[in-house]
């Protein structure tokens, strides 16, 4: 499941994962994944009924960026932390609340096109 050039896995479009489909497409044991849930605050899969648990494509995202951190740049688990605030805070020039309140204009300014 490699991208030959450059060693990402690739990701299938599918809404959720189970624990063991993670492992194996980002190459990381399931007892390792459920040790970073409580690491990480970020990384939070859905859990239903007898608390399996379901990842979405985000938290594949998260936590190949996790292994990168800790597996191949050499971070400890306090410095991969810090490194996913420090990249959060860079990713969000405007808030959420702004982009969604700004989705929920045009959606209904659509609304009221299609009412026409």
């Amino acid at each position: 499941m490699e991208n030959q050039s450059n060693n990402t896995p690739v990701i299938p479009n599918k809404r959720y994962f189970t624990i063991g489909e993670v492992s194996k497409i980002c190459d990381v044991k399931a007892h390792v994944l459920r040790y970073w849930e409580q690491e990480f605050k970020e990384l939070e899969p859905i859990k239903r009924k007898g608390n399996r648990r379901y990842y979405q494509q985000k938290d594949l995202a998260m936590i190949l960026k996790i292994k990168e951190l800790l597996q191949n740049k050499g971070f400890t688990i306090e410095g991969a932390k810090n490194m996913i605030n420090v990249d959060e805070v860079k990713s969000e020039p405007s808030s959420s609340k702004h982009m969604l309140a700004q989705i929920k204009s045009d959606l209904e300014n659509i609304l009221s096109i299609l009412k026409r």
